[in-house]
């Protein structure tokens, strides 16, 4: 009798557990597609992935969309974050800032997002957005950089411009010296590998085994001093054409438009560029040289930028917020329309396998850039990026400048900007 009393308990208590499991099912679906979120972004792209995409399958939930403008937008967030009142529920951020967030212990944790989609995520976007082996910021982009060069220039003075042979010429940072020095000598002076020493910069802090910071001192890894080098060689040959990013004479190079002090023609053989400088940098505003471009890896692979979904720990709304951002950021059927739609990287490993083959670029020649970009994606290190990295770099930056051009040795800049950074952490 006491057997069979034990018995019919257990049953009721599975029974209970069953219908409990399919009374809250609804409820927690219910959750996640209803409600109201108020998103912050610095750029209407998110915006219209909202109107475009999320609304027609979460038409339930309302969002309040709000845009401040890059620069602004830590500045804006904040002070809501630090007073706990208004802030959004759900907020873009940009590469730049993205792991001072991270970092910050005041966003809500993804980590169930991510398990549950984890087969399929590109690993260095979610190594940006981990921290302590929890995950707190989810990206829908990838962001590989790679190397891009003017056919024509290659043809003329590599005797090719086939990407693969043209690889070769580049397929570390010594081919590129000694490929920066052939180009130099057979065009007499007239074709610089790149535009300045800076375009550099990123592969080799990509390069490096270790970050910034480590246990709370500033590590000089041996990458760095490599690009030291290597910028003072570039800087004293004039193997490059000594304009800088975002100038004017950056865009004249790309047109094959850039003139020295002298009114001489400049060649610029080559740019380094993520996947969002294909479409917004290049063919924006070199379009007078379409089809006369190609894509390698170049010696190091790298990213740059991409924006990254994250969501405060205190919503009131977690469970919206939580689907919002993997909706956007591991939802196939969405992921792969919006790719198709924008020709933007997703970060979405089945949806890239996909619809990796289908593209030829006109603006390359015909060469698949999604397909190059998704080999490119495999090798990128997320795991150096920290809450300090943009303020330390700049403070980098002005010692390059101490060491490049006013003659400061390597030894006594990096002394001065190691003990520059070591206050900036400790403050």
């Amino acid at each position: 009798m006491n057997k069979l009393f034990k018995k019919e308990v257990f049953r009721g208590m599975l029974l209970l557990g069953i219908v409990l499991v399919f009374a809250l099912t609804p409820i927690c679906a219910h959750a996640q597609n209803s409600g109201s979120l108020t998103i912050w972004s610095f750029t209407d792209e998110l915006r219209d992935m909202i109107n475009n995409y999320y609304k027609s399958s979460h038409s339930k939930v309302k969002v309040t969309y709000v845009k401040h403008a890059t620069e602004d937008f830590p500045k804006k967030l904040d002070p809501v974050l630090a007073s706990g009142k208004k802030v959004p529920d759900v907020f873009a951020l940009e590469a730049a800032f993205v792991r001072k967030y991270v970092e910050s212990g005041q966003l809500l944790e993804l980590t169930d997002v991510y398990m549950a989609n984890r087969s399929k995520l590109m690993q260095y976007t979610v190594d940006v957005g981990t921290y302590n082996g929890r995950v707190y910021a989810m990206s829908w982009q990838a962001c590989p950089g790679a190397m891009f060069y003017r056919r024509s220039l290659a043809k003329k003075y590599l005797g090719t411009d086939d990407p693969k042979t043209v690889q070769t010429y580049f397929s570390n940072m010594n081919k590129l010296l000694d490929t920066a020095k052939l180009l130099k000598t057979k065009s007499n002076g007239t074709c610089v590998v790149v535009s300045s020493y800076g375009e550099l910069y990123t592969p080799y802090l990509s390069g490096r085994n270790s970050p910034w910071v480590v246990n709370g001192k500033v590590v000089i890894d041996p990458m760095i001093e490599r690009y030291m080098d290597m910028a003072k060689t570039f800087h004293d040959f004039k193997y490059h054409a000594g304009v800088w990013q975002w100038s004017d004479g950056w865009y004249a190079g790309m047109r094959g438009e850039l003139k020295d002090d002298s009114g001489k023609d400049v060649e610029v053989f080559a740019y380094f560029l993520p996947t969002w400088g294909l479409h917004y940098i290049l063919k924006t505003n070199a379009p007078t040289t379409s089809g006369d471009w190609a894509m390698i890896q170049g010696p190091l692979p790298y990213s740059w930028g991409g924006t990254w979904l994250a969501a405060w720990k205190n919503t009131p709304n977690s469970a919206a917020a939580k689907e919002m951002i993997r909706y956007f950021t591991a939802d196939d059927d969405f992921m792969e329309l919006y790719a198709k739609a924008t020709g933007d990287m997703v970060s979405n490993t089945t949806v890239v396998d996909r619809i990796k083959g289908s593209y030829s670029e006109p603006f390359l020649g015909g060469q698949n850039h999604y397909a190059e970009f998704a080999e490119m994606a495999k090798n990128v290190n997320g795991k150096l990026r920290q809450g300090t990295d943009a303020e330390i770099e700049e403070l980098f930056h002005d010692a390059m400048n101490e060491f490049v051009f006013n003659g400061k040795t390597m030894k006594d800049t990096l002394a001065q900007f190691t003990a520059e950074a070591e206050k900036l952490i400790k403050k």
